[in-house]
Formats: C-alpha cells, sequence, structure tokens
C-alpha cells in the first residue's frame, strides 16, 4: 500500500511541475552588462517548447537587426543563458535578446534562422516578440 501512495504522489508531483512549466508565460529577463568577454547573458529565459535565445542588434528604433548570437533553450525555464557573439560588441550598442523557436528548418538543434527568414524565427505569442533589450557595458 505505502508503495502505491509513494507511486501515486510521485506521479501527481511529475504532473504539477510539468503543469507549472508549461503555464509560465514566456519571456527574457536580463540586464545591461560587460561583454567584452565575448558573450551576453540572460538571467533567466522561459520557453514554451525548445528553441533558442537569439541576440540580435538594435537601435533606437527597437527593431531586430542582425544576429550576432544564439545559444540552446529547452521547454521550460533556463537559467543563465550565455551566447557567444560572433562578431565584435562595442560599448554603448544596444543588443536584443529574443526567444526563438526551432520550427520549419532541414535540421533538429542547429540554428537555421537568418533575418526575415521562417526557419527557426521568432516566436510570437498574442502577436508580441519575447524579447527584451540590454546595453552593453
Amino acid at each position: 500500500m505505502k508503495m502505491i501512495f509513494a507511486s501515486t504522489l510521485i506521479a501527481l508531483t511529475s504532473t504539477y511541475a510539468m503543469a507549472a512549466s508549461h503555464s509560465m508565460a514566456p519571456g527574457v529577463e536580463a540586464m545591461d552588462q560587460d561583454v567584452s568577454g565575448g558573450t551576453v547573458s540572460a538571467s533567466k529565459v522561459i520557453a514554451p517548447a525548445n528553441g533558442w535565445l537569439v541576440v540580435h542588434r538594435t537601435g533606437s528604433d527597437m527593431k531586430p537587426g542582425p544576429v550576432v548570437g544564439y545559444a540552446p533553450l529547452k521547454m521550460g525555464e533556463n537559467m543563465d543563458v550565455s551566447a557567444i557573439l560572433q562578431e565584435d560588441v562595442a560599448s554603448g550598442d544596444m543588443l536584443m535578446l529574443m526567444v526563438h523557436g526551432e520550427d520549419g528548418g532541414m535540421a533538429t538543434g542547429v540554428f537555421e534562422y537568418t533575418l526575415g527568414a521562417k526557419e527557426d524565427g521568432p516566436i510570437k505569442p498574442d502577436g508580441e516578440l519575447v524579447m527584451t533589450v540590454v546595453t552593453a557595458e
């Protein structure tokens, strides 16, 4: 009897944890930061499915520009996600950290997005991009 109760409790706990992770709204949390080490980081990213944290250049218009880095994301909560920058970023440059999906490409686990493409493109729950903007220090 104790074993059945323990199994049931474990199953219910796992189901609750899975439901809780699915109910979290997608988001990106990050602060202005020193990128002189060649990376930019988000302290927390919540992704509705496996995908990517993509680093776009941006400006005062707040439109996503060219991709300068990316890092893989797992579905749910991701803590301390760091993307290696693929080109120089100067102090004062603005970077848009955005959640992209893993959809429509030719290979799973390979980042295939180019600006404006649909492959591994940005997610848009309720028609809005999931992102935050930081300034390089």
